[in-house]
């Protein structure tokens, strides 16, 4: 007996409901693997030591502190303090599919012996600008996808580094100017005594025609941490900063 035409509208309404199903389900599974390669963001509090001049103590301290705000909305800070100057930067950002996403900027550095100096950088998307003011002059400069800040980068490397990637570059928005930064992981280190060892993942700034030297170690059994910076100017000095302590999860 041939099917009627009830029949057959059937058959055709239960194929087109399962293929629609079918392709609900890989749209569900693709979004789901997107989201498992872009991890959040973590809370953490990290401290250091800080020398200079070839180990002169600088009977300093720096810190790095990350802390939510709620909303995919995230606080970072830098501060250093020593006897010679102060140094408070500071940057909200937003965190969206894995990539920083910078909103506002300010930079202050202060101390004996030296100038102050101010920045700052309101980035408005939007509009498709930033604006900002560096030692009391303004600027204005039209904005592209994945520009980042001086310390949006330095989240950006973290997260980039945790997730397996090895060489990153950057474009990076300072004293308005776009600048391209460039870095890759030349060799894991071991370090440590010979009954506890841990290997620690180098990485270096990639420069052209230039002696200064920057180098940073991440640590894999702290959630890649930095534990370590050296920066060698060309004349030779040394500006370190060694890890003192670490709060990872706020």
């Amino acid at each position: 007996m041939l099917p009627t035409r009830s029949t057959v509208h059937a058959l055709k309404t239960s194929r087109n409901i399962a293929a629609s199903l079918l392709c609900t389900l890989a749209l569900l599974l693709t979004s789901a693997a997107q989201a498992e390669s872009a991890p959040d963001l973590f809370p953490f509090e990290v401290s250091y030591g800080a020398s200079m001049e070839k180990g002169v103590s600088l009977n300093g301290s720096a810190k790095r502190i990350l802390t939510s705000q709620g909303n995919d909305v995230w606080l970072y800070r830098t501060e250093v303090k020593s006897f010679i100057a102060d140094l408070d930067e500071s940057l909200v950002l937003k965190w969206e599919d894995g990539k920083v996403v910078p909103l506002r900027y300010r930079y202050r550095l202060s101390g004996l012996l030296i100038k102050d100096r101010k920045q700052s950088i309101d980035f408005d998307w939007k509009a498709g600008v930033a604006t900002g003011d560096y030692r009391g002059k303004s600027f204005k400069v039209e904005l592209q996808e994945g520009i980042l800040d001086p310390l949006g980068f330095q989240v950006q490397l973290h997260q980039d580094v945790l997730n397996g990637k090895r060489e990153m570059e950057y474009q990076v928005l300072d004293r308005g100017k776009i600048d391209s930064e460039r870095f890759a992981v030349v060799n894991d280190d071991a370090s440590g005594t010979d009954d506890s060892r841990s290997s620690l993942l180098k990485a270096e700034k990639i420069r052209e025609n230039s002696k200064r030297e920057t180098l940073m170690w991440f640590d894999p059994d702290s959630e890649f941490v930095l534990v370590r910076l050296l920066q060698v100017e060309p004349d030779g000095s040394k500006y370190e900063l060694k890890l003192k302590s670490v709060d990872l999860g706020g």
